[in-house]
């Protein structure tokens, strides 16, 4: 049974850290479930206006970590700004955390992992814009292409992708296989 990964954004994610991480992990042998506040499609952002939409396959309210082995967490601006705001949302972050799980956010992303309160005294980093915030809820906030702490696994930026895709496989792959629910 191949390894699930939750790929958690809504309308606003940044193209590429949605659609590469997603093509890497498949192959890598994973299955990716994109999981969003509302079915049908999300639209993602291609740096000024708005890219291609993605098929979600799940909505936040069918969502349960115990289903997945990991969540994977892109950024844009807009995609976590409006998650954080979703109390299911944060719940998962907080549920993948608690057991162990690896969870992986990239760019802005992290926002998420600050309103889940999960990042206190973790090395982390993020996009520079919200570093600050990270600093406030607690974590070492570090400029580097991608860090691991842990079961989290944060990075920077688009450019970045390659190597945050890499940690993301290599942790999952060294995870035992979640037991669907």
């Amino acid at each position: 049974m191949a390894k699930r990964i939750m790929i958690l954004a809504t309308d606003g994610f940044e193209q590429s850290e949605l659609e590469k991480p997603k093509q890497n992990l498949e192959e890598a042998g994973f299955e990716t479930v994109v999981v969003a506040p509302h079915d049908g499609e999300i639209k993602g952002w291609q740096h000024t206006d708005w890219g291609t939409p993605v098929k979600v396959d799940m909505t936040l309210d069918q969502a349960e970590e115990a289903e997945f082995d990991a969540l994977v967490l892109p950024g844009g601006v807009m995609n976590p700004d409006k998650l954080r705001k979703e109390a299911k949302a944060v719940q998962l972050v907080k549920d993948f955390c608690d057991a162990g799980k690896t969870v992986a956010a990239i760019c802005h992303g992290p926002w998420l992992l600050a309103e889940a309160e999960v990042i206190d005294g973790r090395t982390v980093t993020s996009w520079p814009s919200i570093r600050t915030d990270l600093r406030h809820a607690g974590a070492n906030v570090v400029d580097r292409e991608c860090v691991q702490d842990g079961n989290l696994i944060t990075s920077r930026k688009p450019a970045d992708i390659p190597a945050f895709s890499e940690a993301v496989i290599k942790a999952v792959q060294q995870q035992e296989v979640a037991e669907p629910a």
